[in-house]
């Protein structure tokens, strides 16, 4: 995408109203607890509970920018009709916030966005995610107002993978196919003719592809895994010669680098180490936010922990992957808000690690005794709901927040 197309229907930049919305953010977003952990070495202990919070942590640039945009398109334009296209970001307050707001959001179906009820008079917000092309050249056509708050880290991400297409690699990307921002991105192969993309969701699907590379794959059996994964008329004959991973910004960081090199091995094995450089390549796309995040929490399991809360939208995937870390290290629990915390009857309500159901726990915090509760959140997670996970944590000993001082 072009920086600006025209300085008055295409805002890439922010609308200039910064200064006038950022008391209403604070007061939406601040979180009184979470600056009271900073201030102590991010741990706050009352009675026999200590809360140890990671280091990195919640909103990153990234959302804040695309939230902030969000509040000065709805200030900038306030007689007209504000549509976002699908969410903001993956997280249902901010979301709903916006909504209260008087921004449309427009839900997509099974083929995509429908914007038909888009006008010329219309502010269209793009998500942090972004948009694929396709939906972009429609918006930019029908001559509204676009103000995109697309990420500068999935930015980064499309410029690879369109370098890919340009050299005639398939962009093998490592992500969820029904995502918004993979979908996105795998669209930048349109910008050159027979661009082509591949997305596998895990390690596992990787090597199907590793097998395929090396001549062990049945062609029917991985057209039909990959079907809803692959540019239409994708050819694993062919498009598996040159290889290029990118991968989803928000992924398990460790395992995309991981497919990145069982992808390169494969590639070795196929052609020979001399010939790597012509069939394979690999750069660096992860997000520093959740690469950071990801780092933090590690250095926090090094700690002795009895639990880890960890707190973000259910569909929010880099929470997931912060909950796939810390499941493996201590029981953890990914919880969409502090209330599924319940103090009554001492039950957690969470989303299992790699479940889409909502489950319900026993008691996740033993009645008695000193014991350390680990917190986290994703990058889409607001300070304020972090902070009322603290207080609801300190409230299911009976302890009263209000009386934590540090």
């Amino acid at each position: 995408m072009a920086a600006t197309d025209n300085a008055t229907t295409y805002f890439r930049k922010g609308l200039g109203l910064k200064a006038e919305v950022q008391e209403t953010l604070a007061a939406d977003y601040s979180g009184h607890l979470v600056d009271l952990l900073r201030a102590n070495e991010f741990t706050l202990t009352a009675g026999d509970v200590t809360v140890r919070l990671a280091r990195e942590f919640g909103f990153c640039y990234g959302v804040e920018r695309a939230v902030d945009y969000a509040y000065q398109t709805r200030r900038k334009f306030p007689d007209k009709r504000v549509i976002l296209v699908g969410e903001i970001i993956h997280n249902p307050h901010v979301n709903a916030k916006l909504r209260d707001m008087g921004v449309i959001f427009l839900e997509p179906g099974p083929d995509g966005f429908d914007f038909g009820m888009v006008e010329k008079d219309d502010v269209i917000i793009l998500p942090a995610f972004g948009v694929t092309i396709t939906d972009f050249e429609v918006l930019r056509e029908r001559g509204c107002v676009v103000v995109d708050t697309t990420c500068g880290s999935v930015l980064n991400v499309w410029k690879r993978v369109e370098t890919y297409a340009r050299d005639s690699f398939t962009a093998l990307i490592h992500g969820k196919y029904y995502h918004e921002e993979t979908r996105a991105t795998a669209s930048q192969v349109r910008k050159y003719p027979g661009g082509r993309f591949l997305i596998v969701r895990d390690m596992d699907e990787a090597r199907v592809v590793c097998d395929y590379i090396e001549g062990r794959g049945d062609r029917e059996e991985f057209l039909k895994k990959f079907a809803h994964a692959a540019n239409a008329g994708f050819d694993p004959d062919a498009d598996l010669r040159r290889v290029g991973v990118a991968n989803q910004t928000t992924m398990l960081a460790r395992e995309s680098l991981a497919i990145a090199a069982e992808v390169g091995k494969s590639m070795e094995r196929a052609y020979g180490a001399d010939h790597r450089a012509e069939h394979f390549r690999s750069f660096d796309t992860i997000c520093s936010a959740t690469q950071d995040r990801q780092d933090a929490v590690r250095e926090l399991l090094r700690e002795p922990l009895d639990v880890m809360i960890v707190i973000g939208g259910y569909n929010s995937s880099n929470t997931m992957s912060l909950a796939a870390l810390c499941s493996e290290h201590v029981p953890t629990y990914h919880i969409a808000d502090s209330d599924r915390l319940e103090l009554e009857t001492g039950r957690v309500r969470y989303l299992p690690v790699g479940s889409k159901v909502e489950a319900e726990g026993e008691s996740w915090m033993p009645a008695t005794g000193p014991v350390r509760v680990g917190l986290t959140a994703g990058a889409s997670t607001p300070n304020n709901k972090i902070g009322e996970t603290v207080a609801r944590i300190f409230r299911t000993r009976g302890i009263d927040p209000a009386s934590i001082t540090g």
